[in-house]
């Protein structure tokens, strides 16, 4: 990010850690213009020393020193963050939250000023650069605003827009995705094993097969169904595996497990 812009976290966890990481890495953002804030002194510390950035302990500190923020503080933590910072904020901060479950105007409420607020759902395929995240906007967020959250969110992976009311949709799919992707694995490694494979080979194998497959569906011009389809020789093996699938109601099974963790999220969000 060219110019003095400054950014700061609120809250050093493994996310913030992800996106520091991202952002100093890509060159978006110098060193001296990122800044974080945790009462967490272990995590403050290898902050500093894995990255070089400012930390402070205080919130409050970071507020006055970054015209944007990210509020990276854990949803039961966030109206203390809040409250802590709200004498700090003035109207031409942009507060970006990544914490789940939070809706906007929960934050607008606390902090008691009308300011430009973003909300994200990241997902954590992000800690290592390979993830997607979910924009909301506010309604006095604009498209400068937005895109600044798309570059900084770019730097961990991939960006989507939509709107607020669709959050609790993008938490059961690609916030909770991951774990329904590692309990796939866990099954085909133990499938493997199962067959006589060794278990260091099959979660090799797992792996990279999922590796694979997600770059050639990312890469590909071609709908999944197509993709499906030429791996699947009529009377195959590939054939033979995805009729039990069908049979036993895969997908019948996947739009209940989405369903159940959208509801779940909407009942999550009340709480606030």
């Amino acid at each position: 990010m060219s110019g003095n812009h400054h950014l700061g976290f609120i809250g050093a966890g493994n996310m913030a850690t992800a996106l520091i990481r991202g952002l100093v890495e890509s060159g978006l953002y110098q060193r001296e213009h990122l800044w974080a804030a945790d009462k967490d002194k272990e995590a403050l510390e290898k902050v500093r020393e894995s990255f070089g950035i400012r930390c402070e302990p205080s919130n409050l500190k970071v507020t006055r020193e970054a015209s944007t923020l990210i509020l990276a503080v854990k949803p039961q933590n966030m109206r203390e963050a809040l409250e802590e910072i709200r004498g700090g904020i003035n109207y031409n901060h942009l507060l970006i939250s990544i914490a789940a479950g939070i809706p906007l105007r929960m934050i607008r409420q606390v902090i008691g000023r009308e300011i430009p607020l973003i909300r994200v759902m990241p997902n954590t395929p992000a800690l290592v650069q390979k993830g997607i995240s979910a924009l909301a906007a506010g309604d006095l967020a604009t498209a400068s605003h937005m895109a600044e959250a798309r570059e900084i969110f770019g730097a961990v992976g991939h960006t989507v827009v939509v709107e607020e009311v669709m959050m609790d949709a993008v938490t059961a799919l690609s916030g909770s995705g991951p774990g329904y992707v590692f309990r796939m694995m866990e099954c085909m490694v133990e499938a493997g094993a199962g067959v006589g494979l060794e278990k260091e080979t099959c979660l090799s194998l797992v792996v990279q097969t999922f590796l694979g497959a997600a770059h050639l569906a990312r890469e590909s011009d071609e709908p999944l169904s197509r993709l499906r389809e030429k791996v699947t020789s009529p009377g195959g093996t590939t054939a033979a595996g995805l009729a039990v699938f069908d049979n036993m109601g895969l997908k019948e099974m996947t739009m209940k497990a989405v369903d159940a963790a959208c509801r779940r999220s909407v009942e999550l969000g009340r709480d606030y």
